[in-house]
């Protein structure tokens, strides 16, 4: 079954929270995320790929608040089913799309106990695999992270450096930006925090 099928037919929900589909067991949910690796991975071998991330989460109290894999000090944290890292999930959603493969929520559903408070470098790492399995490498990363606060300028470096690290990367090659919401929607009123990404691989033979 191809992967526009797969996501015709409902199989995997539009967005990262995986709906709960009680007439499909485990073990088919399973197959059909294989079925669907499968099928794009044998998509043609591109020279270069691009691919865009997208994530927000609910700030609650009585949460961590961790970003690119950082403890960052602040009153509220990220509510989420892992440990709520938006830089992570929005990277890792990136590099899954530029190899168009199923996004995070579909690899890693908010419904398996597994992945309850799990570290987001999990899915990251995965990512990275995934991207290496295919033949491709890091070509560079921009990412923008939205949050009334904390102030993030502080922690940019440490947060640049370790997602680095997690992608196996130089830091020229990673760019993290922080922004504000001037106060509008969810994000300004400090209610949630937001992140994109765009990445692009290259193929390794013309890196």
């Amino acid at each position: 079954m191809a992967l526009q099928s797969i996501r015709a037919n409902g199989v995997f929900g539009k967005s990262r929270v995986a709906p709960k589909l009680s007439f499909l067991t485990q073990r088919s949910c399973r197959a059909a995320r294989v079925t669907a690796c499968a099928a794009a991975a044998k998509a043609p071998s591109l020279p270069y790929r691009v691919g865009h991330g997208f994530d927000l989460h609910r700030l609650a109290e009585g949460y961590k608040l961790i970003i690119g894999g950082i403890d960052i000090p602040h009153t509220k944290g990220c509510e989420a089913h892992s440990d709520g890292d938006v830089l992570l999930h929005t990277v890792t959603d990136a590099i899954l799309g530029a190899l168009c493969l199923p996004d995070i929520g579909q690899l890693f559903p908010d419904t398996d106990p597994k992945w309850k408070g799990a570290r987001s470098d999990i899915f990251l790492k995965e990512a990275v695999r995934l991207m290496d399995e295919r033949g491709y490498v890091l070509g560079n990363l921009d990412c923008t992270i939205i949050a009334q606060k904390p102030k993030l300028s502080p922690h940019k470096e440490n947060i640049r450096n370790n997602l680095s690290a997690l992608l196996n990367a130089d830091p020229s090659v990673v760019n993290v930006k922080a922004k504000t919401h001037e106060k509008v929607d969810s994000i300004g009123e400090e209610r949630s925090i937001g992140c994109h990404a765009v990445v692009m691989l290259i193929r390794k033979d013309l890196s």
